[in-house]
């Protein structure tokens, strides 16, 4: 995992490479031996630590989950750039995968509104290089803990359009909430025509199917507008837990913590 409060002098240095180490995919093809599956349960453990000690300060963030293929010509990354923009005046961090495309565009917009902008990176083949808006990012090895912290430290969670990592992303934030593992945050899809596929899916397939329960389908809310999206956010998340979320602490060199 890399750690970075500024922008890498060379950006395609540590980000977006496939790692080299082949334990990462023999991790999950069934079991091994043991002294090699303690291994790599103290690498899982480092990786969860060194990103609690990276993202402790950061709050209150928002996630936004988006699609890194949209280029900045799509008419989707000046919505991603004005909900950015939105909930940085709103007083919240923008958190991001921190890659090009939409969550390029929510970082840009935060950062142009002087607000703070965190990117959580994953190590992949293609796509992934940190965009030039971020305060601070972090790059970790495996999905899962990259989305643990995406969620640990959130107030609420932005859907802009995307793939199958935004849709991974977004329902597992939904079974979270649904099954109560974590508070009820909110969950705002933006792009009513791109998401309005999926959202009768929910309607006309799982609810008359019974797969989900009527109060599930408002877990999530859909709109277009940047300012809606940033007073749904205000309006729930701040009146629950205003912005003090979360133990005050101090922070300690000797923990890493900046």
């Amino acid at each position: 995992m890399s750690l970075s409060s500024s922008q890498p002098s060379d950006p395609t240095a540590a980000w977006g490479q496939g790692s080299r180490d082949p334990s990462e995919k023999y991790l999950l093809q069934g079991p091994h031996q043991r002294r090699h599956e303690l291994r790599q349960a103290f690498r899982i453990f480092a990786d969860c630590v060194r990103g609690f000690r990276a993202l402790h300060f950061v709050g209150p963030c928002v996630t936004v989950f988006g699609s890194a293929r949209f280029p900045e010509t799509h008419p989707y990354y000046e919505l991603g750039r004005s909900v950015g923009r939105r909930l940085a005046e709103a007083g919240f961090t923008v958190m991001t995968g921190g890659g090009p495309g939409l969550m390029e565009a929510a970082n840009r917009g935060a950062r142009e509104a002087g607000g703070r902008t965190i990117g959580c990176n994953i190590q992949l083949p293609v796509e992934q290089r940190p965009n030039a808006y971020l305060d601070r990012w972090v790059e970790f090895r495996y999905f899962f803990i990259r989305k643990l912290m995406l969620l640990k430290y959130s107030y609420a969670f932005v859907a802009l359009p995307g793939g199958f990592g935004t849709l991974d992303e977004l329902f597992e934030t939904l079974v979270l909430i649904q099954t109560k593992k974590i508070k009820d945050f909110p969950v705002v899809l933006v792009g009513r025509e791109y998401w309005a596929p999926l959202t009768d899916f929910f309607g006309d397939r799982l609810l008359r199917s019974e797969t989900i329960s009527p109060g599930d389908t408002s877990l999530l809310s859909v709109t277009d507008s940047a300012d809606e999206v940033a007073a749904l956010v205000r309006d729930r998340a701040l009146a629950q837990f205003g912005f003090t979320y979360g133990p005050r602490a101090k922070r300690r060199w000797y923990l890493l913590e900046r």
